[in-house]
């Protein structure tokens, strides 16, 4: 669990950092990010110790959990602020939940109460902060997102399990290698080549954020998820969402562009959307 909490607070600059990349296209800025990823965790990859089975599986697991979350999550910041990039992840543990359910054969409506309940909370939030196509647009993205690094987390965490002797290093490499490929692919069928000439204080960001952000912060992630069990990790996924927002709002300025009226609609969203949490947790347990 310590680790999952480490990579909470690193996390919590990175919704803001982000902001930083205005201009470049963002299924370029993910096949970046995660390429360095790639290329820190490369000395330890172990291609002879993994069988080609288990390489797919990694592979896979990889280009779902990082790279359709990626070109999803970096897509999200044209249509949406930081601050609400950060909120609207905290829906991650209810698809955490819902899919550790599903593989256990078990349903509870009551989990379709809980995602109405965290998407009236989006529709109180929305009232206040941007036009009506681009703020749905992001918050489709942020739960595509979502979806993808929840369920990736589940799918390692069943993988590495009856894997012991293999380090979460050696297997580090082709979970981003499968990352920077898919992100790659979306940039090469989507993508603006217009949009791919970094400054070079934009290039310190994209290192910064492909070596700590990405390569050290989703080795301990996995490393935490794989010792978890699946509430503590659905509980953790929380632990970033209210350290980002401060962050955002208060250290990279975005505080300044909110209303007394716009932090009250922006406070109860935010509470439906825990609330919804909440209440997926305890009919998971039902």
């Amino acid at each position: 669990m310590l680790f999952l909490i480490a990579v909470s607070l690193l996390w919590a600059f990175s919704f803001g950092i982000m902001g930083r990349l205005t201009g470049l296209d963002s299924t370029f800025v993910a096949t970046v990010r995660l390429g360095i990823a790639f290329l820190c965790f490369a000395p330890f990859f172990r291609f002879k110790k993994l069988q080609a089975a288990d390489l797919l599986s990694l592979f896979g697991i990889g280009a779902l959990q990082y790279g359709v979350m990626y070109v999803s999550y970096i897509k999200a910041y044209a249509f949406l602020p930081s601050h609400l990039v950060a909120l609207f992840s905290v829906l991650t543990p209810l698809y955490i939940v819902l899919a550790h359910e599903m593989v256990r054969r078990r349903w509870h409506w009551s989990l379709l109460g809980c995602a109405s309940l965290s998407i009236a909370g989006a529709a109180v939030i929305k009232y206040s902060q941007a036009p009506e196509g681009s703020f749905w647009i992001g918050f489709a993205l942020m739960q595509i997102a979502n979806v993808a690094f929840g369920i990736g987390q589940l799918l390692y965490r069943s993988w590495k399990r009856p894997r012991p002797e293999v380090r979460d290093s050696e297997a580090m490499a082709a979970l981003l290698l499968g990352g920077a490929i898919l992100a790659g692919i979306g940039f090469g069928l989507f993508g603006d080549s217009s949009k791919t000439s970094p400054s070079h204080d934009q290039w310190y960001v994209l290192f910064y954020l492909g070596a700590i952000a990405s390569g050290l912060g989703f080795f301990w992630w996995n490393k935490g998820a794989a010792l978890s069990s699946p509430g503590v990790l659905a509980t953790c996924n929380n632990a970033v969402v209210p350290l980002a927002m401060a962050v955002s709002l208060f250290i990279f300025g975005e505080a300044g562009d909110i209303t007394a009226d716009s932090v009250l609609k922006l406070t109860i969203g935010a509470v439906l959307i825990f609330a919804a949490i909440a209440w997926g947790k305890k009919a998971s347990m039902s």
